[in-house]
């Protein structure tokens, strides 16, 4: 049997590009290393513009009713007074909100769609290798016995760490090391669930992201550009990590009663990316294709574009060559746009030192205003020309 689509991973990019394509009749195999999924530190919030592209891939409903809730709010603060309070809903072209969710119950839903709608799915198996042979030959292992299967198209849905990439012809290209991003689950912290909450010091230089996922638990993400600060991670550095997240501006009593759940981990905030994330036998997609500065929370939102652009492709034309092509020349453009509008708010608001602080006396205003790039309503299609970077950061 000749598969029309085999997707190395599981879990958000393969899980919605599956359940997508079986439901149009594709044959699909998703291959999934992870029995069970595990609590990690990783993206759990999603931005309305991605939102928007969940309901077009038709996961939306799903998600809301089983695992995650929409979040109204966009709440900022300076040195722990809040200074605007957006309505999402309102405010972004799509009219939603937000959504947050635990990430492996996440998977588990989109897995179980994807099955659903007729797709193969086979956990617990590690693909070693991809091999051309007309039909792509994709090499599997699991329990110990080896096998070769075959499809029209290979999809590599394997995340930051991505093996697809490594058997495809690509070149990663990576920012310099700037951003330093630490994350924890916490149960019962003391603030409501309909916010997300963005707290920055007066200083600049650093911020806490505070992303409500459902039944009592939030994702505090604390980024910092202040290198002096080191990595936090594993338990004994819980405490410094609530200590930086109140010197940011959380209000201390936040914490009252609340519980530390999950692994506390810190990643360089710094983005990677392969051009072109199509080599004539394996299309990328998410992380695989282009990990965004997890700094900015944009990765998830970005993956279900992704898959949106190359469903949309692969239904479009019956030459999936030319399909996957004109998929990877789009995602170029999108992620080149969002890469540019994340520079350019690191600028804003982790640079320190005199030229950053002109760059802010000239955008602050506009920004605290609603004027700029707006990330998180519309992300990559807010312009990025060069008259609207000199209008936004004056320089």
């Amino acid at each position: 049997m000749v598969y029309d689509l085999i997707i190395v991973g599981g879990g958000l990019a393969g899980s919605a590009l599956a359940k997508n394509m079986a439901e149009a009749g594709a044959r699909v195999l998703v291959v999934e290393r992870e029995r069970q999924f595990r609590d990690r530190v990783r993206g759990e919030g999603m931005y309305p513009w991605g939102v928007a592209e969940a309901r077009t891939l038709g996961i939306y409903d799903a998600l809301k009713a089983t695992c995650a809730q929409e979040i109204r709010w966009w709440t900022t603060y300076s040195d722990g007074a809040p200074t605007r309070q957006r309505d999402l809903v309102d405010t972004v072209p799509h009219q939603v909100g937000a959504l947050g969710f635990y990430h492996p119950e996440m998977q588990e839903v989109l897995l179980g769609l994807a099955a659903a709608a007729g797709a193969e799915v086979r956990r617990g198996v590690t693909v070693t290798g991809v091999f051309p042979a007309g039909p792509a030959a994709v090499a599997v292992q699991a329990n110990g016995s080896k096998t070769q299967l075959q499809a029209r198209l290979v999809v590599g849905a394997d995340g930051r760490h991505s093996q697809a990439r490594r058997w495809g012809n690509f070149k990663l290209t990576r920012d310099p090391r700037h951003l330093l991003l630490a994350g924890l689950l916490f149960t019962n912290m003391q603030t409501t669930e309909d916010t997300v909450c963005v707290f920055r010091p007066a200083t600049f230089g650093q911020g806490v992201l505070l992303f409500p996922l459902g039944g009592g638990r939030f994702r505090l993400y604390f980024v910092t550009g202040r290198r002096e600060h080191g990595r936090l991670s594993g338990k004994d550095h819980i405490n410094p990590f609530i200590t930086r997240c109140i010197d940011t501006g959380v209000p201390a009593e936040w914490f009252g009663g609340a519980t530390a759940a999950g692994p506390l981990a810190s990643f360089e905030g710094a983005a990677f990316w392969v051009d072109h994330p199509y080599d004539g036998r394996i299309a990328l997609i998410g992380d695989a294709a282009a990990c965004s500065d997890p700094s900015w929370g944009c990765g998830l939102s970005l993956t279900l574009r992704d898959v949106r652009v190359l469903r949309d492709q692969l239904l479009a034309n019956d030459d999936w060559e030319a399909a996957a092509q004109a998929y990877a020349a789009t995602h170029d453009q999108y992620f080149s746009a969002l890469h540019t509008i994340e520079s350019w708010l690191t600028k804003l608001l982790y640079d320190l030192g005199p030229a950053a602080d002109r760059i802010r006396e000239h955008a602050l205003p506009q920004f605290a205003n609603g004027v700029g790039p707006d990330l998180v309503g519309v992300g990559p299609d807010s312009p990025t020309d060069e008259a609207t970077r000199v209008r936004f950061l004056g320089v």
